[in-house]
């Protein structure tokens, strides 16, 4: 065991990487506070692990999406507590992004020379509201048409762009089967693949830069 060990460490160099990660100064003043952001990348973890797990059964089309939930939450085993983990863990996830942000700004970590972390940070919150709405729309409940119907009409009222800019987030003149679709691989592939990005920026960044003083 101990030479395929030497034969990582020779090209990977592992206990210096493991020396970096728990050999890293936490500041004194440090508290449960600043931990809200962890807890919202856990939350996110979860969400991937359960929205994957659902989509063995659901099915993204006007007449079987809400059939398809029913049958995740009546007959799919353990669908009924793979589903309720996503909506909870969707809820938790978006409270800790407010209360992060929350923190972050009224401890001044959005300031020099961390300017670029707030932003990625920023567009994380914005991430992770779409993903609130576009997840809403999946289950083709009452609910979630109309939340779905009145979001994408917001833009409307914009002069000249207002049309065209509705057509395209619904992919038609009216909330159907192009605008399930749309949101579907908004939810499921493309915000994902976004947030993971902006993490992979935001998380180095801190690492470079440290947790923020007292102010």
């Amino acid at each position: 065991m101990s030479k395929v060990y030497d034969w990582f460490e020779e090209r990977l160099e592992i206990q210096a990487i493991a020396d970096d990660i728990t050999s890293k100064y936490v500041p004194p003043h440090v508290n449960i506070f600043y931990c809200l952001g962890g807890i919202t990348l856990t939350c996110f973890l979860v969400q991937v692990a359960t929205g994957f797990a659902m989509t063995f059964y659901y099915r993204p089309t006007v007449t079987e999406a809400f059939s398809s939930v029913q049958y995740i939450m009546t007959e799919a085993n353990f669908g009924w507590l793979i589903r309720s983990v996503h909506r909870w863990s969707a809820s938790m996830m978006v409270l800790m992004m407010i209360l992060h942000v929350f923190r972050v700004y009224l401890t001044g970590g959005f300031k020099k020379p961390r300017e670029l972390t707030w932003v990625t940070g920023v567009v994380l919150a914005v991430l992770t509201a779409a993903f609130g709405v576009t997840g809403y729309s999946l289950p083709r409940d009452q609910i979630g048409y109309w939340a779905v119907k009145i979001v994408t009409g917001v833009p409307e009222a914009i002069p000249i762009i207002g049309s065209p800019v509705v057509e395209l987030l619904r992919g038609s003149a009216s909330v159907g089967q192009s605008t399930l679709t749309r949101f579907y691989s908004l939810h499921t592939f493309v915000l994902p693949l976004l947030t993971a990005v902006f993490m992979l920026m935001h998380f180095p960044m801190i690492r470079k830069q440290g947790i923020s003083g007292p102010l």
